[in-house]
């Protein structure tokens, strides 16, 4: 069985990254799909749009059993489930839904402030009987504090447990490039920490069995 992991930010090695860690919830390593123009981590609307176009248009090969979209956003996602007879899970939709499950109060922590509108309008609609509790962003430049692990996992921690003490009972580490680090902060973290990228294989593992 075939699947497809698309990566919006055009950047090979976090293509690599989130396969690697989507391959032992498929049973499979994913067919990567790297976007080829624009920034390496989408950070603005802008950036989040034009990645979405070039989504849309994405030529997969024709044996995909499923497609991942692997940026939060999920740029493009509903464009290419119309296009693809296969079914098109976004990262943030599924992690959405993960994390509403049972109606726990919910959260974001990220690194992107511009993104924080388009965060919060994606969880409220993919999680509509959840209670989001908010997006929590760190005052960090994003694109800088993806070359420091450290200062990246302490950034994402420290907004993790802001969350946790406005009520969240569950928090997102929103981001596909963000994948590595919810995984390293998922034994400290003082609530579950959601991995949008294990989200969508766990509702891919469950469609297909």
């Amino acid at each position: 069985m075939k699947f497809a992991l698309i990566n919006p930010n055009s950047n090979p090695a976090t293509t690599q990254e989130m396969c690697e860690i989507a391959m032992p919830y498929l049973s499979v390593t994913p067919w990567g799909w790297t976007a080829t123009d624009g920034p390496k981590m989408i950070t603005t609307p802008a950036a989040l749009h034009a990645a979405a176009q070039q989504v849309a248009q994405a030529d997969l090969p024709a044996d995909m059993r499923a497609v991942i979209v692997a940026a939060f956003g999920d740029p493009g996602a509903e464009a290419l489930a119309r296009r693809l007879p296969c079914p098109v899970v976004g990262i943030g939709a599924a992690a959405a839904r993960a994390a509403a499950a049972d109606d726990a109060p919910f959260a974001v922590a990220t690194t992107t402030p511009m993104l924080s509108q388009s965060i919060t309008e994606a969880m409220t609609r993919h999680a509509p009987k959840g209670r989001y509790v908010g997006t929590f962003i760190s005052d960090t430049d994003p694109q800088s504090i993806m070359l420091d692990d450290a200062a990246l996992d302490a950034a994402l921690l420290e907004q993790v447990r802001i969350a946790t003490a406005q009520g969240a009972h569950r928090v997102i580490i929103g981001g596909g490039p963000l994948g590595r680090a919810a995984t390293r902060l998922a034994p400290i973290s003082p609530v579950p920490l959601i991995n949008p990228i294990i989200a969508a294989c766990n509702e891919l593992r469950d469609q297909f069995g």
